[in-house]
């Protein structure tokens, strides 16, 4: 029979379980300290090394910068002593080229390749510059303009050998006599930087700060760059790649510190407190104490037990998620009779499709391009598209119908509601819908409407355009059956720009949205960045009932310039009917026409992006070019149209770019559609960063004698076979002609433009000279060519 047990056999049986029980927490414990003390200590050597590789690396970047700073120095002084030969001189002021370089060659032997030019430098005018060389004719423009010597280059030839580029002004006395540009060898630059060594992180020798590395010191890194250092008087500079050893915080982010001391000190602290705990856990055993431990032993009893407070456990936030709209339904092909008589094709036009609301635009027509658009939509494999429209009276009913066109192709449908045709832009990005269809007339009169279309993030233009005429003939839609939601993202594209833009100074602002849709949200965006602003006529009202939403023609913006000298504004801005185009007058009363105004933001672009690529359109001023070049840009021309624009941005990964019309296209910061309430806050920014009055800066920036955009009404079609019968037999001696868009013929001194207007049945000229001589002259080299073709031709100068 079992025996019972007895109280005091239970009693033991109970102080065992609980020394069990202390026992484990202990032996935990013990392990925590322990493994927590070695991790502490390991992470502080493992800082410390990467602390002593990042400061042996900055002392051996400077001392590169200061021995690269000298190789350049000597490259350009050795030449500039050259070319100050007294046989140079003669030989480039008259004009033998060959002659010259025959002598320099004789003192300076090393030089592998040296080219003159004469001091007009007319190849930056004639030349094509996409075969000249955008980096020769940045050195050569900044020779020009910058006292005589350019920033030096690196470049490789045909054998990979490393060449140091480098463009001086020839003077005599104080006469410019000619350009030298020359190449000398440039290894030593690159075995600078090759020959050092380090264990871990490195140097980079770059072209630039944004440009690809040309030479690299041995050793690896994986880790962030510094700042890059610049070499002075060249576009070199030297970046710094820090070592990234493995470190126990990129694993364990409770040891995650970049103090190696606070570290050092945490690691001998856990350890102390993992002898502690071993103490603890031989008392707690029972077993005998001696040496060390007893001392520790002894200490523990001297010290009065404190209670350690609790720790809440902080759970991570949970973050909102958006939900995202339901699929559409499966795509069908739906074979549908030929519609080709129920749209009128003159409505669709080189980027944009546009009509006569009641006559050639009608509810019917807007539903059947939406059902082509969302057709095209469906095609590349997506659902959703943003829908928004301007302030004009027949905005709702068009979209209502190019809505139910979206929705019976299959499409989901977010309608925004009546915003700018930017605000339209911003939700197809920020909704990452990508496809978006804004209901715009954008400045033409009242009775005018239409659509911009954007499919997965491009621009519909041209052939695009046409191929949504053609699906509607043919009579190939999807079908299907979409969603629709309502969103105001508003409030989001105004936080979005205040959130990056801000300007420094308080400018006093009037702004004319001409009655169109940029009133409802330009001025609550520049007053978001600390501008005082003043609004005229910013009340929508698509009747426009004070003046036609255009700041190109120079009548539409005297209500704006009066209030500005009225009111004592520092600058007033203007926007067209759906807020992508930006006029701007000054405080003196000055229009700051749209080309001029960009060279103030390639300027700004170009200073923190050297290198960039900045295009413009064919209209624009011949001082751009230099302007950019001058600033480190490569300027590229391309056709007139804001389709075709952002469709060059693309291709050639522009920074920035703006047409004479007044878009603006930044990718800078943006996202690289024309928006110019965002130019508009970009334009303050810039001079509100300066502590000069923006009149000042205005007047700082080059100006011709120019004409406003001219133009010779002709029959349907008629401009087009016009221009290509132009364009084969028009003679330009002497100038440089594009044929891009039209014909320009750009001259020494100024230059003139014909092409075919892509939104009515006309010829478009335009004409800009350094003076009213060379434009009058300009002028009449053009109308013997257009008289020669058409003498009846009634012409407006």
């Amino acid at each position: 029979m079992a025996r019972k047990q007895t109280a005091l056999e239970a009693a033991q049986a109970r102080d065992s379980g609980g020394n069990n029980a202390r026992q484990l927490g202990l032996t935990v414990g013990l392990a925590l300290a322990l493994a927590a003390g070695i991790a502490c200590l390991v992470q502080a050597v493992q800082v410390w090394r990467e602390d002593m590789t990042a400061a042996s690396l900055l002392r051996e970047r400077t001392a590169a910068v200061a021995d690269l700073t000298a190789q350049v120095a000597t490259a350009q002084a050795e030449l500039r002593k050259a070319l100050d030969d007294a046989d140079v001189r003669a030989a480039l002021a008259g004009q033998s080229f060959a002659a010259a370089e025959a002598r320099l060659r004789q003192l300076r032997p090393d030089i592998t390749r040296i080219e003159f030019y004469p001091p007009e430098l007319p190849q930056l005018i004639e030349a094509d510059l996409q075969k000249f060389g955008y980096g020769r004719a940045n050195m050569l423009a900044e020779a020009r303009d910058a006292g005589g010597t350019a920033r030096a280059h690196l470049q490789r030839d045909d054998d990979d050998r490393l060449l140091l580029a480098l463009a001086q002004a020839v003077r005599d006395g104080e006469r410019v006599v000619g350009f030298a540009y020359a190449f000398v060898p440039g290894e030593a630059l690159a075995e600078r930087i090759e020959r050092l060594a380090f264990g871990s992180g490195r140097l980079i020798l770059k072209q630039g700060v944004l440009g690809a590395p040309m030479a690299s010191s041995g050793g690896g890194g994986s880790g962030g760059e510094d700042p890059s250092l610049p070499i002075p008087q060249s576009i070199l500079a030297v970046a710094l790649q820090r070592a990234d050893y493995f470190k126990l915080g990129d694993v364990l982010p409770v040891v995650d510190s970049r103090s190696a001391i606070g570290m050092g000190i945490a690691g001998i602290l856990l350890l102390l407190l993992f002898g502690l705990v071993a103490v603890l856990r031989a008392r707690a055993s029972g077993k005998p104490i001696s040496g060390a431990a007893a001392a520790a032993s002894g200490l523990l009893d001297r010290l009065k037990p404190a209670a350690k407070p609790s720790t809440d456990e902080i759970m991570p936030a949970m973050q909102p998620t958006k939900a995202g709209s339901r699929d559409a339904a499966p795509a069908k092909a739906a074979p549908k009779p030929a519609t080709s008589n129920a749209v009128d094709r003159s409505i669709f036009r080189a980027y944009d499709i546009r009509g006569v609301v009641g006559e050639t635009l009608t509810g019917d027509v807007a539903r059947l391009i939406g059902r082509a658009v969302g057709s095209t939509v469906r095609e590349r494999g997506l659902s959703e598209v943003v829908v928004g429209r301007d302030g004009r009276l027949s905005g709702p009913d068009l979209a209502a119908e190019l809505i139910k066109g979206l929705r019976q192709s299959g499409c989901d449908v977010i309608d925004i509601g009546a915003v700018p045709t930017p605000v339209l832009y911003f939700a197809t990005y920020h909704l990452n819908a990508g496809s978006g269809v804004m209901v715009t007339g954008s400045h033409n009169p009242p009775e005018y409407n239409g659509f911009k279309i954007v499919v997965g993030g491009e621009t519909l233009a041209e052939d695009a355009i046409q191929a949504l005429y053609q699906r509607i003939t043919d009579g190939r839609f999807a079908s299907g059956t979409g969603g629709l939601q309502v969103m105001d993202i508003a409030d989001d594209y105004v936080e979005r720009i205040t959130g990056d833009v801000q300007s420094d100074r308080r400018l006093k602002v009037v702004v004319d949205a001409g009655n169109g849709i940029a009133g409802a949200i330009g001025p609550r965006v520049l007053d978001g960045i600390g501008a005082e602003v003043v609004p005229l006529h910013c009340d929508v009202d698509g009747t426009f009932p004070n003046h036609h939403p255009d700041p190109s023609d120079p009548e539409n913006l005297q209500d704006l310039i009066m209030s500005v000298k009225r009111l004592g504004a520092d600058v007033g801005l203007a926007f067209d009917g759906d807020g992508d185009r930006l006029g701007v007058v000054t405080a003196s009363g000055e229009i700051i026409y749209p080309d001029r105004l960009l060279m103030l933001f390639a300027i700004d672009v170009l200073n923190r992006n050297p290198g960039a690529t900045v295009i413009y359109d064919v209209k624009c001023t011949g001082h751009l070019q230099d302007v950019i070049l001058r600033n480190g840009g490569s300027p590229v021309m391309w056709k007139t149209g804001h389709s075709l624009i952002k469709a060059k941005m693309r291709e050639s990964d522009a920074e920035l770019a703006g047409e004479m019309s007044g878009h603006f296209f930044f990718r800078e910061r943006w996202f690289g559609f024309d928006d110019g309430i965002y130019a508009a806050a970009r334009l303050l920014e810039i001079l509100g960063g300066s502590g000069r009055p923006p009149q000042e800066m205005f007047d700082e920036l080059p100006k011709g004698v120019s004409t406003p955009e001219l133009k010779i009404t002709m029959a349907e079609g008629e401009h087009y076979a016009f221009i290509a019968k132009f364009r084969d037999t028009a003679t330009f001696p002497g100038a440089r002609v594009s044929n891009i868009d039209g014909v320009r013929a750009d001259f020494p001194d100024g230059w003139g433009l014909v092409r075919c207007s892509n939104t009515t049945p006309s010829l478009v000229l335009r004409f800009d000279a350094d003076s009213a001589e060379a434009l009058a002259r300009i002028q009449d080299v053009f109308r013997t060519q257009l008289l020669a073709q058409a003498p009846d031709l009634k012409l407006p100068f």
